[in-house]
């Protein structure tokens, strides 16, 4: 597979030949892809092809055996995954991984912790997560469990903005949630993509994804069968029904 043609200084994340392994099993073995600043990549495939490995590799959260991942230019890779979050990448993981027992604003408060930042820096910055998301503003002090699964969500994505970061990426962030909560999720993405962050998302609901992608990168069993700009990538029946299914 190629490597991304645009130039690592114009994106805000280039992988190169990524390969990460799972134990002494090989979960990927060969991954480019790139996010430019504003855009939002959409990574594709099924369940167990190495999706959420790749993203977890980026983060830091597992030890690239082999490749190159770059973030604005500057090379991250076999960096600790406390130190990422400091250098502009963000994860919001599969799950919803919030704190449940404390409230929407301790929750945003907590997630500010590891960047050392001043009191007054860090209520800046949860006020513009209020701007951002009114919904949070008017829970500030409801107890998280008692949010709904939308409203969970949206507290995870803007946890993860604590950190302001050039890069955000999310594990398949509709899981769990009804169809309106889901265009309300990836509306809110594209919202921070036009702000100028890059994104790159896992998503297995592809008709949705695809409305709001830039770029498509699809994955099968480690490695990347196709990627490209989204209208080439969503018009060729073939790659949609190899590996996503046949689309309504």
């Amino acid at each position: 597979m190629p490597n991304p043609k645009v130039s690592p200084v114009t994106n805000v994340l280039t992988v190169t030949n990524l390969a990460v392994n799972y134990g002494d099993a090989r979960a990927v073995y060969d991954v480019s892809l790139a996010v430019g600043a504003g855009q939002i990549t959409a990574v594709l495939g099924s369940n167990g092809a190495g999706k959420t490995t790749t993203l977890h590799a980026i983060a830091g959260l597992l030890p690239a055996r082999a490749g190159q991942i770059l973030l604005d230019g500057k090379d991250i890779t076999g960096r600790p995954a406390h130190e990422i979050p400091a250098l502009g990448l963000s994860l919001v993981q599969q799950g919803k991984r919030i704190f449940p027992g404390l409230t929407v604003e301790a929750n945003l408060l907590v997630a500010t912790q590891p960047h050392k930042l001043r009191r007054r820096a860090r209520l800046k910055l949860i006020d513009e997560a209020y701007e951002r998301f009114p919904m949070l503003g008017e829970k500030r002090r409801a107890y998280a469990g008692s949010l709904s699964g939308g409203q969970q969500q949206m507290l995870a994505i803007g946890q993860s903005l604590m950190a302001k970061p050039r890069l955000l990426m999310l594990d398949e962030p509709s899981a769990g949630l009804s169809p309106a909560i889901v265009k309300e999720v990836l509306r809110t993405v594209a919202a921070l993509a036009a702000d100028g962050m890059g994104i790159l998302i896992v998503e297995q609901l592809v008709e949705d994804v695809l409305t709001i992608a830039h770029d498509v990168v699809v994955i099968d069993e480690g490695r990347v069968a196709v990627s490209g700009p989204v209208d080439t990538v969503a018009t060729d029946p073939r790659l949609m029904d190899a590996y996503l299914g046949p689309r309504l």
